[in-house]
């Protein structure tokens, strides 16, 4: 008997090849469509039908099923809240990490063994291996696309139970096989914007569920130098939308978000590209999700990204009280913003990762 893996079908490339790669491979494939998104759309802008009619157009083309599912009260109940709750905080969430965690290696992950499947697969560009029935994660080959730090929450059982057939290959070998395969997502653009939700205008999107309050945009020295529209709408390190000109005396250089007063509603910023209110030489992150067995190897000296993207940066964790812990970087890093994920690596692999809740600058 064959194994069954169920594809997590986004409408995009990435899953349309992970796809045909697993039925090239022998396995018996099927594809699942998520619907996670169904508040009102006051733009107009609805990319889940078109994203549900690619799907559905690639699994013809493969000769695959496509099952279809909603998770949308899901969504909003794990996901949605949390990241308005963090924007009202005055921190910066990132919705991917829980969407991963809470639906795509949960409730997708429970649905697809409902349905009979083996395995489940998505369109990231990760690797999984597992050791003692528990799934290891490690960086893809293409690195500029790699897409662990998204992945660092997901529990190890999800992943010894989860496949990403394109972790082995580069970007621009999905696209050729994709075009080969004259499947019609083969120039589809990478998605972007919020995750489940797409591309909108963010300022109009959050105002639809937060109530702005505007206030103060002090520099580094306490003088009030502007208005801000509502902290929720700024992120450390943000030079533009700020409104603020050139000042009288003043220097040339452009304003950055350097941080936030919560309790007085006050944006404060600073001038200059390497002002030192933008460099943090460690920071307090929240329990560790562990990946790999390291918890108890503490004080651990290792590497670690801050944002996606960045490049590994060197780094001592060491424990701190309520279960929290000490990050100090080799060399101060730029814009760490409370609210957004430190990932922990080791060479190739993922250690796993934390919340930050605080900048040591």
């Amino acid at each position: 008997m064959k194994i069954k893996v169920i594809v997590g079908m986004s409408g995009g490339v990435d899953s349309s090849v992970a796809a045909w790669l697993l039925r090239e491979q022998g396995y018996e494939v099927e594809g699942l469509f998520m619907k996670n998104w169904e508040q009102d759309d006051k733009d107009g802008y609805c990319p889940a039908a078109n994203d549900l009619a690619d799907a559905q157009a690639v699994c013809t083309q493969l000769g695959i099923p496509l099952h279809t599912v909603n998770f949308s009260e899901h969504y909003l109940q794990r996901v949605f809240n949390h990241f308005l709750n963090e924007y009202e905080s005055g921190r910066t969430p990132n919705p991917d990490v829980l969407c991963n965690k809470e639906i795509k290696f949960n409730a997708f992950l429970k649905h697809a063994l409902d349905l009979g499947a083996d395995f489940i697969a998505t369109g990231h560009y990760a690797r999984v291996r597992v050791n003692n029935g528990l799934g290891e994660l490690f960086k893809s080959k293409d690195r500029e696309k790699d897409q662990t730090y998204f992945l660092h929450a997901v529990e190890p059982a999800a992943l010894a139970k989860t496949l990403f057939p394109i972790g082995d290959y580069l970007k621009s070998q999905v696209r050729e096989f994709a075009k080969a395969l004259n499947l019609v997502t083969h120039a589809k653009k990478d998605s972007t914007g919020i995750c489940f939700i797409g591309e909108k205008r963010f300022k109009t999107f959050l105002n639809e569920f937060m109530l702005a309050k505007p206030g103060n945009i002090k520099n580094s020295l306490g003088e009030t130098i502007g208005r801000h529209d509502g902290l929720m709408f700024y992120t450390l390190g943000q030079r533009q939308g700020l409104g603020i000109g050139g000042m009288r005396k003043g220097l040339e250089e452009p304003w950055y978000v350097v941080d936030k007063d919560t309790t007085t509603n006050t944006l404060i910023v600073a001038q200059g590209t390497h002002h030192p209110m933008l460099y943090s030489q460690g920071l307090i992150c929240g329990p560790i999700h562990w990946l790999a067995d390291y918890k108890n190897a503490l004080p651990l000296t290792c590497y670690a990204k801050t944002r996606y993207r960045q490049t590994d940066q060197g780094c001592v964790i060491s424990p701190a009280d309520n279960n929290q812990h000490y990050v100090m970087f080799s060399n101060p890093q730029r814009a760490v913003t409370p609210g957004q994920y430190i990932v922990f690596y080791e060479k190739n692999q993922c250690l796993g990762g934390a919340t930050i809740e605080q900048i040591i600058r």
